[in-house]
């Protein structure tokens, strides 16, 4: 049985050297996307396009606006003259963000009266809308406490200096410039590892059935279940060597923090990757085509990734849709990598996890051989 087995990964890894375009794939899309993905996946906005309408020109809405014109988030493109034209930038696209201040601002200030500020988002992104108001209110309530303050002063030197005061100081524990590529990158890598390995194992199989040499194999003294293990053993191994290459690099180029141990990290991808070769077995069973493969594995990928708390906070689904989540095993890897890598916790907090991964593993595996077995029956 060995010497069978041997023959079977050796004739795999001669098929995989020999494909340029599969070793491309197995190198080239990991390593291309780690990078965009990293660059590109952030919940962070920088330079949003503003214009401003100050009507009334005074010392304050200056000093105002120029909060605005020093920051990064903010991108002051144009002083404008009237209402039309700021609805027209919005309208056109060519602003996000327009700042109107009216007349009489400062002379409310210096009163101690309530100065308003209109603020016009482009709402089309809701994300971006969303963040550049909190950076707008941040601003704002910034310039009305040091006027406050400073009118205190002004008018009684002796009561501000005693008037109490609240001053919030932030301790962000984990990650604490609050930098969302900490957050994204461990979740590439398991995204990408999901992708990588339900292809390459569900494409190879219906390939053999596909072009012919399955039923030529069958007719070998080779067994069905030394014919499966020789077909996942080494995208097992292609698997564990691509969470390899793409956590090096994601840690080495965005220099990403791992506080925790190698162990686990490694305990958790082997039992996630077992969980995916038993996805893209599983689908190699049930279509009889490459191209009926690539429909059905993004249809598993795409709520895989989508249900796994990547992107979008699993707490904000619907209930019943959260309770869909607990099958995703992507899931579980996520934990594990932002675990291991920003917290630094062991396996007394990450064994639930580790516990769902294998259990999926067995399950997913075992169904997929049995159907396997019946297929080649």
């Amino acid at each position: 049985m060995l010497r069978r087995l041997q023959q079977m990964l050796i004739k795999e890894f001669i098929q995989v050297v020999r494909d340029k375009r599969t070793r491309f794939i197995l190198i080239g899309p990991p390593i291309i996307q780690m990078l965009v993905f990293g660059y590109a996946a952030t919940f962070e906005i920088h330079h949003v396009p503003t214009v401003v309408l100050d009507f009334d020109h005074s010392q304050e809405s200056r000093e105002l606006i120029s909060r605005f014109t020093s920051s990064l988030y903010f991108e002051v493109e144009r002083q404008l003259e009237s209402s039309r034209e700021l609805g027209d930038w919005i309208e056109r696209g060519d602003a996000t963000l327009g700042l109107e201040l009216d007349a009489g601002f400062a002379q409310k200030l210096r009163k101690g009266e309530t100065a308003q500020i209109q603020v016009i988002v482009d709402a089309t992104n809701s994300n971006t809308a969303l963040i550049a108001s909190g950076y707008v209110s941040q601003i704002a309530l910034g310039f009305a406490r040091e006027m406050q303050q400073d009118r205190m002063e002004r008018i009684a030197p002796q009561v501000a200096a005693l008037a109490p005061s609240v001053q919030l100081e932030q301790r962000p524990w984990y990650n604490p410039e609050l930098r969302s590529r900490w957050f994204f990158i461990p979740g590439i890598i398991g995204s990408l590892t999901l992708v990588l390995v339900i292809t390459l194992t569900a494409f190879a199989v219906v390939r053999e059935r596909e072009i012919g040499t399955l039923e030529q194999m069958m007719v070998t003294p080779i067994r069905p279940v030394e014919f499966i293990l020789g077909k996942t053993l080494p995208f097992f191994l292609i698997g564990i060597l691509d969470v390899s290459l793409i956590a090096t690099v994601g840690s080495l180029w965005f220099h990403i923090p791992f506080r925790g141990s190698l162990a686990v990290l490694a305990l958790g991808a082997l039992l996630f990757l077992v969980c995916m070769l038993g996805v893209g077995l599983l689908i190699s069973t049930i279509v009889s085509t490459q191209q009926q493969a690539m429909v059905l594995a993004f249809f598993f990928i795409m709520p895989a990734i989508t249900f796994s708390g990547f992107g979008f906070p699993i707490s904000t689904m619907p209930q019943w849709l959260q309770n869909l989540t607990y099958l995703s095993p992507l899931r579980y890897f996520l934990v594990v990598l932002r675990g291991t890598y920003l917290k630094g916790v062991g396996m007394d907090i990450l064994w639930p996890q580790m516990a769902a991964m294998a259990g999926f593993g067995f399950c997913l595996l075992m169904f997929a051989i049995l159907r396997f077995h019946k297929a080649l029956d």
